[in-house]
């Protein structure tokens, strides 16, 4: 039964409650002062209304509270000061409301809390300088994310020696990371990201035992990546945004660091003394240089779209690479084009080279676009540009192709819609389908919030997302791609095109493409993803969308619609629960969670979409709560 309505202020007259659970309901309305005459009351639980008003200040009466979770809701205003009075507490929860403010140092006095979630709010200044302060010894979980937090990182987290999770990105906190954290041997998760920070990384992260996931993405971080233990494994670093890193394992695609020590500073100025004594020979050599670099120019052949963005390559290259392009290489055929096999003789890479079929209208143009998108941005679930060459066949033919990385494990459409021969060999696990969802959202999010300008990608569907030999995806064909100017911002008037299906329903009534259309593809992609249909399947007819599939489905009836193979992984699930009671409820949550962003990111009205930042958020709580 779903529960509405008010909480009465004569709740206050229950003095003898212990526990108040009225979580996940349809509750509106303040929550009463009465509520602190409840001073045996141990256990508070309010999460997942639509509680409004502020935190009553009467909480601070209630001496005894060991949990209190309000997250979820609309709450605003100030946290009280006097929350500090509970001093028993040992589970916070305020995330996901309005509120505002400075964060009272008196939380932070609390010596029993192991959780403390302040997330997705908009706190402001700095978290208390004396944060911990030899009390906080208890905390295992902090998570003060998506706020307007500022000022650094305080050090007096080292004290915290009990702390598992630490979640402050999305903030604008600045400075480095302080050495103290080193003392946090206990650290499984990090995220920094979306920050200020600056400076080196610490090595000292090398040796947390316990540590799967470390984020320090787009903050102003300098200097050389370690490679050491977690450094080496790119499903838990991510440093994606920190322009000025260097070296690292080759698989982050950080450029490498240039040597500066002693000896070469030496071995510099040794250089030029030398130099200054030798002036007319060092000229003579510039000039003969010179003149031999002008002649080799002369002579180069002009087969690559732009020499300083990627490496030269023929035609003759690129057609012994792939056998002639025969079609025993043949990989795929798409809009504008074929994909082939290949091994660059040069190195020995394996690459997907991409024909465009120039008779095609539009060829040329998509050409252009993926080279100008593709030229500039750096995400590890992008797909990497290898070359490009532009020139003509054997025939005097003019001939267009792109130079990929090659993915392994093909496209994520091989993988939801498995050929009769390759069913049963292939089926993505929940947690493949999640890690999946939040890398792509994670691409999709950088290229609307990080590039300038912003990048819509336009035509984002399953063979789009391509899968590397770690199951690692990676967004490709930016063929429809296009640039948003800053008096664009939200669209672009340049002509629409897409797949059917996956097209924002908008996209019909105007030519104008914009970041909410990819949100409504990424949101038919995430369906798909757990419905196994595609949006053109024969069942969609009458009006009939996988949309308004779902949607009717959930939340009673959502295992009716469950992919087969992620079904068979909810009943073992179910069947475990006597050893395991949260796996199974777990799968079957974080398969709703992930069904409700589908529905919400492919609403009909755009206004009603999620933006990509919040989609990747929710992934990423997703996650790591079925993690967990």
């Amino acid at each position: 039964m779903q529960i509405s309505g008010k909480i009465p202020k004569e709740i206050g007259n229950l003095v003898g409650l212990n526990a108040l659970q009225i979580a996940t309901t349809s509750i509106t309305g303040e929550i009463p002062s009465s509520i602190g005459k409840l001073e045996k009351l141990s256990d508070v639980g309010l999460f997942e209304n639509r509680i409004s008003g502020s935190i009553p200040s009467s909480f601070g009466n209630i001496t005894q509270l060991l949990i209190l979770q309000l997250h979820d809701n609309y709450l605003r205003g100030l946290i009280p000061s006097c929350m500090g009075n509970c001093s028993q507490l040992e589970s916070l929860r305020l995330d996901s409301n309005f509120l505002f403010g400075n964060i009272p140092k008196e939380l932070f006095s609390l010596s029993h809390v192991f959780e403390l979630n302040l997330s997705r709010n908009s706190f402001t200044g700095q978290l208390p300088i004396d944060l911990a302060g030899g009390k906080m010894t208890n905390l295992v979980q902090l998570n003060v994310s998506h706020n307007r937090l500022s000022g650094g990182i305080p050090s007096a987290l080292g004290d915290c020696l009990m702390l598992e999770g630490l979640w402050m990105s999305d903030n604008l906190f600045e400075g480095g990371i302080p050495s103290s954290i080193n003392n946090l041997k206990s650290l499984v998760a990090i995220d920094l990201s979306n920050n200020k920070l600056f400076g080196e990384i610490p090595e000292y992260f090398q040796n947390f035992p316990l540590l799967q996931y470390l984020n320090l993405s787009f903050n102003n971080f300098e200097g050389k990546l370690p490679i050491g233990r977690i450094f080496g494994n790119v499903s838990i670093i991510f440093v994606v945004g920190n322009p000025r890193l260097c070296g690292g394992i080759h698989q982050l695609g950080l450029p490498s660091c240039k040597i500066r020590d002693k000896k070469l500073h030496l071995l510099i100025i040794l250089i030029s003394v030398i130099a200054s004594c030798s002036i007319f020979l060092t000229v003579s050599l510039l000039v003969t240089f010179a003149y031999k670099r002008s002649k080799r120019k002369a002579s180069t052949s002009t087969t690559a779209q732009d020499p300083k963005q990627f490496p030269m390559i023929s035609y003759a290259e690129l057609s012994q690479a792939t056998n002639e392009f025969s079609s025993s290489n043949l990989i795929g055929e798409g809009r504008f084009g074929s994909v082939y096999k290949g091994i660059l003789s040069r190195d020995g890479i394996l690459v997907a080279v991409k024909v465009l079929n120039l008779k095609r209208r539009g060829a040329t143009k998509s050409f252009m676009a993926e080279c100008e998108t593709l030229r500039n941005v750096r995400h590890r679930n992008l797909i990497k540009i290898i070359t490009v060459c532009s020139s003509i066949d054997f025939k005097g033919t003019s001939f267009k192709d792109l130079v990929y990385e090659f993915m392994q494990n093909g496209s994520l459409e091989e993988w939801l819609h498995p050929n009769e021969d390759q069913t049963g060999a292939r089926s993505l696990s929940l947690i493949q389908r999640l890690n999946i969802a939040v890398e792509v959202a994670s691409a999709i999010e950088y290229l609307h919030n990080y590039c300038q300008p912003s990048i819509v990608h336009g035509d984002l569907k399953p063979s789009n997302v391509l899968l590397d030999e770690e199951m690692v995806s990676h967004v490709g064909d930016f063929g429809l791609a296009r640039f948003l100017s800053i008096s664009q911002n939200q669209s672009s008037s340049m002509g629409v095109k897409g797949t059917i299906g996956y097209v924002s329903p908008e996209y019909g009534m105007s030519l104008k493409i914009s970041k909410a259309g990819d949100v409504y593809s990424f949101g038919i992609l995430l369906l798909e993803m757990i419905t196994g249909k595609t949006p053109t399947d024969s069942m969609f007819k009458d009006n009939l969308t996988i949309h308004q599939l779902v949607k009717t489905r959930l939340p009673e009836r959502v295992t009716d619609i469950i992919d087969p193979s992620l079904l068979q992984e909810v009943q073992e699930a179910e069947i475990s629960k006597a050893k395991d009671m949260q796996k199974g409820v777990g799968v079957l949550e974080s398969l709703l969670a992930v069904a409700e962003v589908g529905v919400v990111c492919s609403m009909e009205s755009p206004s009603e979409r999620m933006e990509m930042k919040e989609v990747a958020a929710k992934l990423y709580a997703i996650r790591d709560k079925f993690l967990l």
